[in-house]
């Protein structure tokens, strides 16, 4: 009978992926729906005549192409489980022409200074060991689909975006990148299993399973310290890896160039592709306390680009300091798969205190091997010239990465408010503070109950918002005027998000008719050419690019959308809130510093509010 139960207990345990086959397709909302929240979208930004003619062009719309176009939009829907998939990863990310690694790419620190690992010299490597042998457990679990499925209430979430973690990668194209995928799950087959370790322009590789069994953390140590030395004692290796931060097709060409001059190049480049992710043992030693990250945090995505594999979509960066960051591409998946797997790492690394508590043999296992490309003179100047560019551009970038610590999550939420629409709003105040108008805004909504749903847009900046900032600027106002039109902005914003996830968006829609025309060979409608559209943040032109990175101890970042804009990225936790605000400093008018610090006060006021209410 034991037996029998044990059997029963273990077939009746989720597997990873089981759900993906009945995942609902992605829908597409009727289009006058998606027309009057688009309408409803623009008023912030347009006077009254302005909005008249949207509106007119609108209508046109609706009654004339928009609809034909919506007809086909369906018509491809009938096809596909989710019909915007390829046309997502195609227009966001892989026909990007400009250095994705500095635009795309998504970085940020790991808390453990938090706890068990203050920045200390000397503790690279063995931090390193333990940080890595912790994700190849992940990616064991993952591989036997042990890993937890996702759920929003009682609904399933897509898992898919979990399996590009590992062994995934970008590859340049001259006209279009592709990404190479190479995960497999225990059922499906063999799964490569060897890491990457960049060190001072070196590139080595070591195999994390030895005679079936995986590599622990002494004998990472062994492997890294190996490398380390080496890597201290012999000149620096030409640092190839800049490459990778080449605008695109620069990108594209030189890989051909380098294939050319030796076809061993192109072994060596499908190595470091199909490898489960790349470990970056990088030099600087940046400050860090739990209140400012700001340091970590800009070294995490625009650091040494010669220990950083741009199309890689994991790099694990370890600081001379002890300190671990991630640098990922942004194309294969969201910050949530990121943060999840990152979550489960430093659950377990808290539970044995940051140490290895395990056995310290270590097994006979080969040596690690370097990965010596074939260079001439052309890729030397070639990496050079990609190292200039890139820091005259990341030089560009100003950063901060703050914790407020006077309250977080707990009391918002005593004080009946969602947290995430409570930092939204705090920023629609700041920047109307900062800027005396209405910033237009992309906040990340995921569709991750639909199969292989991503993202869609909520656009933060409402009349109900705008209405808000002003009474909150309006000496005049009271404040039960101000906390009614605060409530009626939280009650958009919620509604908003909730429609966002359940499929009811309209900007993945609009952009979906707009790529129909286009492989229709039609001309493009009025609506997209119109003013409105792009005041209003269409055609990726938000002022504010802005992402909840969950209720974790994790905070990562992106880069601004616009030259003239900010990225702002924020995890609420129980106590305090943690925000990246970045900006480019050769706009004259905006300042990361300022709006963050305006945004830190804005949450107060907020706060101020609801208390003063209730006297």
């Amino acid at each position: 009978i034991c037996v029998m139960e044990k059997q029963v207990l273990e077939s009746s345990e989720e597997r990873t992926f089981q759900y993906q086959d009945s995942l609902p397709s992605l829908p597409v909302p009727p289009l006058d729906e998606s027309l009057s929240k688009y309408l409803d979208s623009v008023k912030p930004f347009l006077n009254q005549k302005e909005y008249q003619r949207t509106e007119d062009i609108v209508k046109k719309f609706e009654n004339g192409i928009g609809k034909e176009l919506h007809q086909k939009l369906l018509e491809r829907a009938k096809t596909r489980r989710n019909w915007l998939e390829d046309w997502w990863v195609n227009v966001a990310y892989l026909d990007l022409r400009i250095s994705t690694q500095i635009h795309c790419n998504m970085g940020g620190a790991g808390p453990y200074i938090e706890h068990c690992w203050p920045p200390k010299e000397g503790t690279q490597i063995e931090r390193a060991c333990v940080s890595i042998w912790h994700t190849l457990k992940y990616w064991d679990l993952l591989r036997a689909e042990k890993v937890a499925i996702d759920r929003s209430g009682d609904a399933v979430l897509d898992m898919n975006q979990f399996r590009m973690l590992f062994c995934t990668c970008k590859i340049p194209g001259v006209t279009r990148d592709s990404i190479g995928s190479y995960f497999k799950t225990e059922t499906e087959g063999e799964c490569p299993s060897h890491l990457i370790v960049l060190c001072r322009g070196r590139v080595f590789t070591f195999d994390a399973i030895h005679e079936g069994n995986m590599v622990t953390p002494p004998e990472i140590f062994r492997q890294l310290t190996y490398i380390q030395k080496r890597c201290h004692s012999e000149p620096d290796g030409p640092g190839l890896a800049a490459l990778t931060s080449n605008e695109r097709t620069k990108w594209a060409e030189l890989r051909e160039y380098l294939i050319d001059l030796d076809p061993k190049n192109l072994t060596l480049l499908e190595k470091i592709q199909r490898s489960l992710f790349v470990v970056c043992l990088d030099d600087s030693s940046p400050h860090a306390t739990p209140e400012d990250y700001t340091e970590v945090t800009r070294l995490a995505l625009t650091g040494d680009p010669t220990v950083r594999w741009g199309d890689k979509s994991y790099n694990s960066v370890i600081f001379s300091n002890g300190i671990c960051s991630a640098f990922c591409d942004h194309s294969p998946f969201d910050a949530m798969a990121l943060i999840t797997m990152l979550s489960y790492a430093e659950k377990k690394i808290l539970e044995n205190e940051g140490k290895w508590k395990g056995s310290d043999k270590v097994r006979d296992i080969p040596w690690p091997e370097e990965l010596v490309f074939t260079v001439d003179q052309k890729i030397i100047n070639e990496i050079g010239r990609a190292k200039e560019l890139y820091y005259k551009k990341v030089f560009d970038l100003q950063l901060v990465n703050y914790a407020f610590t006077s309250f977080g999550k707990a009391l918002i939420k005593k004080k009946k408010l969602h947290p995430d629409t409570f930092v939204q709003l705090a920023l629609q105040l700041a920047y109307y503070k900062c800027h005396g108008r209405p910033g237009c805004c992309y906040e990340t909504a995921m569709t991750r109950r639909f199969y292989h749903g991503r993202t869609e847009t909520i656009r933060t900046c409402t009349m109900e918002a705008v209405e808000w900032c002003k009474s909150m600027l309006d000496p005049s106002d009271s404040t039960y005027q101000r906390l009614q039109l605060m409530h009626k902005a939280f009650a958009k914003h919620n509604k908003m998000r909730k429609d966002c996830e359940n499929g009811k968006g309209f900007d993945r829609h609009l952009l979906g008719l707009l790529l129909i025309a286009q492989e229709q060979g039609l001309p493009v409608p009025e609506l997209y050419v119109d003013n409105a559209f792009t005041a209003s943040g269409g055609g990726g032109n938000f002022i504010l690019s802005t992402s909840l990175t969950g209720y974790t101890r994790f905070n990562g970042s992106t880069v601004p959308m616009v030259d003239h804009g900010y990225g702002f990225f924020y995890s609420i936790r129980d106590d305090r809130i943690v925000v990246t605000c970045n900006s480019w400093k050769s706009c004259p008018e905006t300042d990361a510093e300022m709006l963050c610090r305006t945004a830190f006060q804005c949450f107060q006021d907020m706060l101020q509010l609801t208390v003063a209410a209730q006297l």
